[in-house]
């Protein structure tokens, strides 16, 4: 690459260069997400993987794809990028393991007004960190500068996964059936939805989220750019051992968009709402913006970021297992027999 150099398209806001030193950067993170179906180093065309389906009878593949959204403004603000990326892989893989995908790799996508070569490296270092800890392994991905687009300071942040599950093994909610217990798996706060909504009720261009919050126990920005948990492994854990009848990822939309989307037409969850481990930043988001507690649902996770339907007899065995894998699980609910979809009572 030495010899490649163009003063023209320099001249017009493009540097080459710069995406070449990002690449060298970035091997270092992309290095530790290696797994053995990896074949292709970083700087080719095409992302190679070999996936192992030994034991696999019918293997289908599931892919998903998803970006950070306007969370992109908090790190900018905070000048902090080394995180962010977590959030983009979680986007990605926790909506396949609703199906029971394993994730076997990853690619990103980041346009960005100009390229400084250290901070592309920062952002790709969360996205590796993310695909640790999904399992899975980053083969690829793209750096763009867009000159006259984006401000040089800006960027934005996509990615794309592709997993396999045997086709007998996918969750099937065709057995979700009244009675089933429902299990919330904790969220580590606002995770990667609703943004703007965040951004306009913290007047975040305009005051300080730097600043302590006692009710927080960090600052408000620390707050809003804690990771996206990512829950791939212990929900693997968990179907290996239990039946897993329905999976929802709440994401934009909250419990009432996104848990209906996960059961058959007929089933209502009916949560609990006393039993909600609902966390402080979004009891301070909800008191600051004066925001009714319907929108709160149909907006954040509130606390839980993935919920799970398995048989009402086989919920402390789940609950046992998922602590086991380091997931402070609880049950929330139970299905019943309604067209409600959700119901918060």
């Amino acid at each position: 690459m030495e010899s490649s150099f163009s003063e023209s398209y320099k001249a017009a806001g493009v540097d080459i260069t710069a995406g070449y030193k990002s690449v060298e950067l970035m091997k270092q993170h992309i290095k530790r997400t290696l797994t053995p179906g990896a074949m292709s180093d970083i700087g080719g065309f095409g992302g190679l993987f070999l996936p192992d389906l030994t034991g696999i009878q019918n293997p289908v593949l599931v892919s998903g794809t998803d970006g950070v959204g306007t969370k992109l403004k908090i790190a900018m603000l905070l000048d902090k990028h080394d995180t962010i990326g977590i959030d983009c892989v979680a986007m990605c893989v926790n909506d396949v393991i609703c199906c029971g995908a394993k994730p076997l790799f990853f690619l990103d996508y980041i346009a960005c007004g100009k390229n400084i070569p250290e901070k592309i490296a920062a952002i790709v270092s969360g996205v590796a960190e993310g695909c640790v800890q999904a399992g899975c392994a980053l083969i690829g991905g793209e750096t763009a500068e867009h000159p006259g687009m984006m401000p040089e300071e800006d960027y934005d942040l996509a990615g794309f996964t592709v997993g396999v599950v045997d086709r007998d093994k996918i969750f099937d909610n065709n057995t979700v059936q009244a009675g089933d217990a429902i299990i919330a798996l904790p969220s580590t706060g606002v995770h990667s939805n609703g943004f703007s909504l965040v951004r306009k009720v913290f007047d975040v261009e305009n005051k300080d989220i730097n600043i302590y919050s006692d009710e927080l126990g960090k600052t408000v920005g620390e707050a809003l750019l804690t990771p996206t948990k990512i829950y791939v492994k212990p929900v693997l854990a968990l179907a290996e051992k239990v039946n897993i009848k329905a999976v929802s990822h709440i994401t934009g939309g909250g419990f009432y968009e996104n848990i209906p989307r996960s059961l058959p037409d007929g089933f209502t969850a009916q949560i609990d709402r006393k039993a909600l481990r609902i966390l402080p930043i979004f009891d301070l988001l909800q008191k600051t913006g004066n925001i009714p507690e319907r929108d709160m649902f149909n907006t954040y996770n509130m606390g839980v970021g993935m919920s799970l339907v398995v048989d009402s007899d086989k919920a402390d065995e789940a609950l046992q297992i998922l602590k086991s894998n380091g997931e402070d699980a609880y049950l929330i609910g139970e299905i019943t027999k309604s067209d409600a979809g959700v119901v918060i009572a």
